[in-house]
């Protein structure tokens, strides 16, 4: 490893330590932003569909239950002990990444994107003006790119799901299960840190009326089309009824019967809407029942 890679590494590590000192629990991360530490499930093969217990091929069941490394953010930790066993199996690790959704902070990243040609900050700008609230000032780390990270702190009681322009275009959000790259980590693309008048700053509380656009929509009780009957009725409230950790998994079973059934294709919206209710984001519902399509052996 070359000497500069050595020093990102130690630096990347000295970094996450002081972060973990505030609460906020970090990974290891590459230069590329994603997680140092591959999945010891990579060569897993995929179980039967429908298997009672299986994962499904979107996100892995395992979150780091088996006690292996290599998790990504379920590996997220505050222990200074363990996050140099993370830093020790990953040396070349040149950043961190800080896991969004946990105690105490319960971080809620907003990523004020510069690469899609599109003014964020001034979309944002215009957000707050629509629906009065101000960003109170927090914590803001400057991306290599120009873009910007602001980091808010939610209600413990309330869980903000990752997005990807659903806010506004170039807006993206960090919450449960995401994470941002840490002040001070080095990727391929150069330098992230804390801009200097906010470095000193503890994330603020996420505006009540910002909170509100982050939330996924209320569950609603559209009836299922009558065509899919009581088995497609029962699909969905299987998907409604899914808890964090299992939400994948009981959509892409859900997808599977419904598509064995022949009702797939009249049951996606309604399972879609039951995933959006659980809190899985729109992409990561309609990535879901694709696989389950194709896994049985139907076209999306």
């Amino acid at each position: 490893m070359a000497t500069t890679d050595r020093q990102a590494t130690t630096l990347a590590l000295a970094h996450a330590l002081s972060a973990a000192e505030r609460g906020l629990a970090v990974i290891p991360l590459s230069r590329t932003k994603l997680p140092a530490l591959r999945s010891p499930h990579r060569d897993d093969p995929l179980p039967p569909a429908g298997e009672a217990g299986t994962s499904d091929p979107v996100s892995p069941r395992c979150h780091g239950e088996c006690g292996r490394l290599g998790h990504g953010v379920y590996d997220a930790s505050t222990d200074p002990a363990r996050i140099r066993e993370l830093f020790a199996a990953a040396p070349w690790a040149t950043g961190y990444g800080i896991a969004c959704g946990l105690p105490p902070h319960h971080l809620i990243g907003i990523d004020l994107d510069t690469k899609s040609g599109t003014d964020s900050s001034s979309a944002l700008r215009e957000l707050a003006l629509r629906h009065l609230f101000t960003i109170p000032e927090t914590v803001v780390v400057l991306t290599p790119s120009g873009g910007r990270h602001l980091w808010l702190t939610g209600p413990p009681d309330v869980v903000v799901p990752n997005s990807a322009g659903r806010l506004a275009p170039g807006i993206d959000i960090r919450g449960a299960g995401g994470y941002l790259v840490g002040p001070g980590s080095r990727t391929d693309h150069g330098l992230y840190g804390a801009a200097p008048a906010t470095a000193h700053l503890a994330p603020a509380p996420c505006p009540p009326s910002l909170l509100r656009l982050l939330l996924p929509p209320p569950r609603t009780n559209h009836p299922t089309p009558t065509s899919t009957g009581q088995h497609g009725q029962g699909l969905v409230q299987f998907v409604l009824a899914a808890h964090e950790g299992q939400r994948n998994t009981r959509l892409f079973w859900a997808a599977c019967r419904a598509y064995e059934n022949d009702i797939g294709p009249a049951l996606v919206e309604p399972l879609v809407e039951a995933a959006l209710g659980t809190g899985l984001s729109e992409w990561e519902a309609r990535a879901t029942i694709a696989s389950a399509a194709r896994m049985t052996g139907h076209r999306p």
